[in-house]
């Protein structure tokens, strides 16, 4: 009888087992010990409700009275050494994956506020994400050659050829170094970032002058409640403890969230200033931001430019929650982006000048951003789409297909029966044609579906595989830059920073790995539980009065009333040259 071995997260925490019961002076004595350790060493709130919280406190009640914590000395080395052993372990076992499924580097660049350039290192498959490490990459940046060799040492990380794609950051200069991969390994995909772009589809949108109106309409309304207890108070009895706000992973994200949350409850703010407890309150009503506030809640035009602004946006955030949860969703990319440019279409369906303002932001950003033609290829493999009666292919999708191919079987005696297979494919023959395939067409991860109903086509089989086992997407999970800059800092000696950097190394993976386990869970990949209270939403400002800055802007109607559009999801039109499949 073989006995399961635990795994290496469960050897770290065990398993959350019923707390005995205690009397209430013991609960009361031990919740006061917490808060008090909480306090004293300034100690996020947000951290508990981590799951190795309670599973830390039910630790410690099994060992009973007498209990012992591990000192400062122990932590830093046994444990600190014991737990990165086991992550080690534990990403050894996921490479055992990447002979069928490939891998994706992710390189993560940003700048910190010492205007360095530093680059995270992450690895992905259908498992899990893993951090690999952290750089400081400022100089590397002057320097092609050196940018393209530290590259050449990540790739050699995880061995040529596992790796299938790179996803670099856009917005960084990564041209030559892109170049350099690209002629050195001629099976490697240099990628954009689809929720990058995404993110900068949204920014643009939010400039647009009548969205940018009507989000500083909004976020009077959120100001004056959130910098004031009382009116917070008020506000939460009237919303059911709801919060107005929401803190996406961006600030365009965050600001049409919050917009979609405000328009949500917008009968209840109505309700709310018209209350006697907030008519007949001194300290808030009558005021000038107050009078503001009714103003705006008032404006059936505000309203309307919401409902507008949330029609617009929810189809790219889908979209967005789509590809940035650390799913492989590279199969899907195409699709997704075909039915939000159609969902703007229907929804304009009689203003041709403003559909064309969004769809031609989407178009500039897909163009200039994001197309790949692994993207091209991952769509046309994908079975929900090959054999959607619905769907009819662009000879471009179909050309970057093939131009994919020819980089991952580059030799004739590879390709040997590819147009075969491709044919048994498209026409649905051998195991492609049998129940259980058509059954499971939509239902499972196209990588899963190839690896189940591929067999018939065995070469094809092997590329489909490798190509939707893929992310498309840097944006993994909530990052704290706060230790990478840390790992960095000049006036860390070595040991310090060695430390540092297996603090980091254990604490990003376990956020991923926490990130894995909660994908059931329905969280939302875009935004955080907690609101930032020093956002645009919240955080007031030395800028002009409300009435001051709502002249500058047009109408957000232009005499359209958008009030009675149906928003729906429309399916892929022929019209689409840019997306249509």
């Amino acid at each position: 009888m073989s006995v399961e071995t635990p795994s290496t997260i469960q050897k770290v925490f065990p398993t959350v087992t019923p707390m005995a019961p205690s009397s209430l002076n013991n609960q009361e004595n031990a919740e006061r010990s917490i808060a008090l350790f909480f306090f004293e060493n300034k100690i996020d709130f947000s951290i508990a409700r981590t799951s190795s919280y309670q599973l830390m406190i039910d630790a410690i009640a099994k060992c009973g009275p007498g209990f012992t914590g591990p000192s400062a000395e122990t932590l830093k080395t046994t444990w600190l050494e014991r737990v990165k052993s086991e992550m080690s372990l534990q990403s050894k076992d996921i490479e055992k994956e990447w002979t069928t499924t490939g891998c994706t580097i992710i390189a993560d660049t940003w700048t910190d506020n010492k205007s360095r350039a530093l680059i995270n290192f992450l690895v992905s498959s259908p498992s899990r994400t893993f951090f690999h490490k952290s750089v400081d990459a400022s100089a590397y940046f002057k320097n092609t050659k050196c940018l393209a060799e530290l590259f050449d040492s990540v790739i050699q990380d995880f061995g040529a050829e596992n790796v299938v794609q790179i996803i670099m950051d856009s917005s960084f200069n990564y041209t030559g170094v892109a170049n350099h991969i690209l002629q050195n390994y001629t099976t490697i995909f240099v990628s954009p970032c689809a929720s990058q772009c995404l993110n900068l589809i949204l920014e643009e949108f939010s400039k647009v002058d009548w969205v940018n109106r009507c989000f500083l309409q909004a976020q009077t309304i959120s100001k004056f409640i959130y910098n004031n207890a009382s009116m917070l108070d008020l506000m939460k009895r009237f919303t059911g403890g709801q919060d107005l706000i929401r803190t996406g992973i961006t600030k365009s994200v965050s600001s049409f969230l919050s917009l979609q949350i405000i328009l949500k409850q917008r009968s209840r703010l109505k309700h709310m200033f018209n209350s006697p407890e907030f008519c007949t309150n001194s300290s808030y009503a009558n005021k000038t931001h107050s009078i503001s506030c009714i103003s705006i809640i008032e404006d059936n035009d505000f309203w309307r430019a919401a409902e507008e602004c949330v029609a617009i946006s929810e189809p790219f955030l889908k979209v967005l929650r789509e590809v940035s949860g650390g799913k492989p969703a590279v199969g899907s990319i195409y699709e997704l982006m075909t039915r939000a440019k159609e969902s703007i279409r229907t929804y304009y369906i009689m203003d041709e000048n403003k559909c064309k303002v969004f769809l031609d932001i989407v178009d500039r950003k897909w163009r200039d951003q994001l197309h790949s033609p692994l993207h091209a290829a991952a769509a046309f493999l994908n079975p929900s789409i090959q054999y959607n009666p619905e769907i009819k292919f662009l000879t471009s999708i179909k050309e970057d297909f093939f131009k994919v191919l020819e980089k991952l079987l580059p030799s004739p005696e590879m390709r040997r029966d590819i147009t075969n297979q491709i044919f048994t494919f498209t026409k649905a023959t051998g195991m492609f044609g049998c129940s259980l395939a058509m059954e499971a067409r939509d239902v499972v991860s196209p990588g899963l579906w190839w690896e189940q109903y591929g067999d018939s086509a065995p070469v094809l089989q092997r590329v489909a595989i490798r190509i939707l086992s893929q992310v498309c997407s840097t944006f993994t999970f909530e990052k704290h830059w706060s230790a990478f800059q840390q790992i960095h800092s000049e006036k860390r000696n070595k040991i310090d920073r060695e430390t540092l950097n297996d603090l980091v190394y254990i604490n990003y993976n376990l956020k991923l790995s926490r990130q894995t386990r909660n994908k059931s869970l329905d969280a939302d990949p875009i935004q955080f539980d907690d609101i930032d209270m020093t956002s645009e939403w919240v955080e007031e400002s030395d800028s002009p009065s409300p009435t001051q800055w709502l002249d500058r802007f047009g109408s957000a109607l232009d005499g359209n009333d958008l009030n009675t559009r149906q928003f729906n999801a429309a399916m892929f039109g022929s019209n689409d040259q840019l997306f249509g499949l």
